[in-house]
């Protein structure tokens, strides 16, 4: 297990308890102060918990406050919360494991995103208090540790070479080819699947990559090359796009990055 810290915490925050992302070979988490995001749209589905209160959560022309919610790939939204507040976000990989156990303990179904997880109020005490011990805890809890069910075994192998070497494949045809499919049999297979773009889920997987580069010690620069991207100004975009605020204004907070796997 790798663990980076970068600087200081503002004074604002807990001295004994930093924001941080842990990162697994798909999977990623963030717990921590809410941050002010800009409106964005991730690449693989998100489920959002408020720790301490319920957040506003804006899509199109709706607007809810709720607790927590489950965001599909590719929803533009905005999460607004109170300053201070902390949130907790889960981002399920769909090469690692399929998001229908998560999915089926939303109790508000009737929009593409999902709200009111059955076991919320547990999930708020166990997340709430104090510095996070096992945090493959919270992977099981919240995805049952199940194992992917791929409808095609090419597209499993598919989203296992973009997760093990994201920089390598510049194109859907490449990788179609790579695993015996045409380009057009490849992305709706794909999309059906993943729930996520081929495009998509290939920067999801080299902002993982990158994101583990800082943790060992890269710059962003020298991170965001390594992972494939055109040029720092490329991963800054992706980034904001992605997550509603840059890379450097979320290590300015004073992050704590965990490798949970290679």
């Amino acid at each position: 297990m790798t663990r980076m810290a970068t600087e200081p915490l503002p004074d604002s925050c807990c001295d004994d308890e930093r924001p941080t992302v842990w990162l697994w070979s798909g999977h990623a988490a963030y717990r921590g102060p809410s941050l002010r995001l800009g409106t964005h749209s991730g690449s693989v589905t998100c489920f959002a918990l408020g720790l301490d209160a319920p957040f506003v959560l804006r899509s199109g022309r709706e607007s809810r406050s709720v607790r927590s919610a489950l965001i599909p790939a590719r929803t533009p939204h905005q999460i607004v919360a109170a300053e201070g507040d902390r949130m907790l976000f889960f981002y399920v990989d769909p090469g690692a494991s399929r998001t229908a156990p998560l999915l089926d303990r939303m109790t508000d179904r009737a929009d593409a995103i999902a709200y009111r997880h059955r076991e919320e109020a547990a999930l708020i005490t166990e997340w709430s208090q104090g510095p996070v011990t096992d945090p493959e805890m919270l992977r099981r809890r919240l995805l049952d540790a199940g194992e992917p069910e791929a409808a095609d075994e090419r597209i499993r192998v598919a989203l296992q070479l973009l997760r093990d070497r994201p920089g390598e494949w510049g194109s859907a045809a490449e990788l179609a080819a790579s695993v015996n499919l045409s380009q057009s049999r490849f992305l709706h297979l794909f999309s059906a699947y993943a729930g996520t773009s081929f495009r998509r889920y290939r920067l999801w997987a080299k902002m993982r990559r990158a994101a583990t580069a800082v943790a060992q010690g890269a710059d962003l620069s020298t991170a965001a090359s390594d992972a494939g991207f055109a040029s720092p100004s490329h991963f800054s975009d992706t980034f904001r796009a992605m997550f509603g605020l840059t890379a450097t204004e979320m290590l300015a907070h004073g992050l704590d990055i965990v490798v949970m796997d290679p």
